[in-house]
């Protein structure tokens, strides 16, 4: 068996099995409860990201209906994939046994990962995409295969439609590029046949966009709002220093790509990236994709210098990268169950504050189940005319998911991509509100009735004390009240 083999069966072996204790803890996350709603509303764009998860999401739901492990398989299948890739690439850049064995723990080693491939979202997708566009690409400079050049059109293709950011590899490699033998690759005609076929891949995402007015630019208008400005450069450099053993090796993999010739677009496109991000105030996980490749080619460095000592040492700088941050794994995906985190945590039930990705698996369940307690309490005509109404698109996708176990009717919400999909029936008899303030509810209906008040003590703070109330007397006309929003869907 060959060492690359022998060492993705081992490594991922320990990866997949943290990951499928973690997978089947706690409960949904409000964006996998999104996500999975779209996964049942598939088109070739959304309001908050591109059609790729929810076509995971669809699949997930053919394969396992509303299992919580079996939707976050496939982030933790990417996650797997990004492990045997660093170990091709490693192999690609000339590592033995040792290389491929360092650049493989620090796979294990790089927390977040343990975060990233648990929960069910584009941001695993993503690290697997840019990884495998840097395999194919290598590998096409290296053989001058087509196949390696189609592997990373399709690579590029698919990960537009997973994530926008994947346009930074797409600027910054493309940069790097001209440092390779003199830019001599642009005079390929076989790269921009690449370049076009990623592009068809990716265009009936554009369309859709277009047709909808670009709505990822109001998304990205309100996440520089709420979320990027609050991001420093100082903060974004300080976030990757806090797991220093990958991040030397990341760094030497820098350093020795930077010496080589042949690889130097590699380290390039690398410090183009980062700076595009660090300047543009990007979140700390958007530049997780780069490490892999660093991972790799530190792995290589290392082995240059391991090579004249015994394997010994090769064992214990390995066991040195990852032991002393196996601890921290509970923090990063939920391997133990709440009661054990709680004392892991060396903190009292009623005192903690779980993190804010813990938290938001908290609270769902308890939320449809009163929900579906005052709907079984309406006349079987108000049923029949029964809009339930959340005020977030966590509130609805959990109602939309959990809720069809009850029975429960689809619900409405003018969050996010929930507002395109309407206001359902256009003359409710009576409305449940899940999450609507007070002053909302009256502007809105002439009859309301706050039936509780509901928390959950993991919860996230804006799901602790929300209103459930059922109301009546629309005064409002609903397709214009409907329309007027569009405007404040992301808020």
């Amino acid at each position: 068996m060959q060492t690359k083999t022998l060492l993705f069966l081992s490594l991922g072996s320990i990866k997949g099995i943290i990951h499928l204790i973690g997978n089947q803890n706690y409960g949904f996350h409000r964006d996998e409860l999104l996500h999975l709603a779209c996964g049942e509303h598939l088109a070739w764009g959304y309001m908050e990201f591109p059609p790729f998860i929810a076509w995971m999401a669809g699949l997930s739901h053919f394969l396992f209906d509303a299992s919580l492990g079996g939707t976050r398989i496939f982030a933790t299948v990417a996650g797997l994939g990004i492990l045997w890739l660093v170990l091709a690439i490693a192999e690609e850049l000339g590592a033995q046994w040792r290389g491929l064995l360092i650049a493989g723990v620090c796979v294990l080693a790089f927390l977040p990962f343990f975060r990233n491939h648990t929960l069910f979202q584009p941001v695993a997708f993503d690290q697997f995409f840019w990884t495998l566009a840097f395999y194919c690409l290598l590998r096409y400079l290296r053989t001058d295969q087509w196949s390696s050049l189609i592997g990373l059109a399709i690579a590029v293709g698919l990960g537009l439609l997973n994530k926008y950011t994947m346009g930074f590899w797409i600027l910054g490699t493309g940069l790097g590029l001209l440092f390779y033998q003199k830019g001599a690759i642009y005079q390929r005609r076989t790269i921009y046949g690449a370049g076009l076929l990623g592009l068809l891949i990716w265009a009936p995402n554009i369309g859709w966009q277009w047709s909808n007015d670009w709505p990822v630019l109001g998304h990205l208008s309100e996440l520089q709002a709420s979320h990027l400005s609050e991001q420093t450069y100082w903060g974004f450099v300080r976030d990757q220093l806090i797991l220093p053993a990958t991040l030397v090796t990341s760094l030497v993999g820098l350093w020795w790509l930077s010496r080589k010739a042949e690889y130097r677009w590699i380290a390039i496109s690398v410090g183009i990236i980062f700076l595009l991000m660090l300047f543009l105030r990007a979140k700390t996980y958007y530049v997780y994709p780069i490490y892999p490749v660093l991972f790799a080619a530190g792995g290589v460095s290392f082995e240059r210098w391991l090579v004249r000592y015994r394997p010994v040492w090769t064992y214990l700088l390995a066991a040195s990268i990852v032991l002393p941050f196996l601890y921290f794994i509970p923090h990063l995906t939920p391997v133990l169950p709440i009661d054990q985190y709680i004392v892991y945590l060396g903190q009292e039930a009623e005192e903690v504050e779980l993190t804010s990705d813990y938290a938001d698996m908290f609270g769902w369940p308890e939320q449809v189940a009163l929900v579906d307690s005052i709907y079984q309490s309406l006349s079987a005509e108000e049923q029949a005319n029964c809009t339930i109404w959340a005020e977030n698109y966590g509130e609805a996708g959990a109602i939309h998911l959990l809720g069809k176990e009850y029975g429960l009717p689809a619900p409405v919400s003018r969050h996010g991509s929930f507002w395109t999909w309407g206001y359902g029936n256009p003359d409710p008899l009576v409305w449940i509100s899940v999450g609507n303030e007070l002053p909302v509810l009256e502007s809105v209906f002439q009859n309301i009735d706050i039936v509780r008040y509901i928390d959950h003590p993991y919860a996230v703070a804006e799901e602790r004390g929300i209103p459930v109330a059922v109301c009546r007397g629309l005064k409002v006309n609903l397709p214009s009240w409907w329309a007027s929003y569009e405007d404040f869907i992301f808020n």
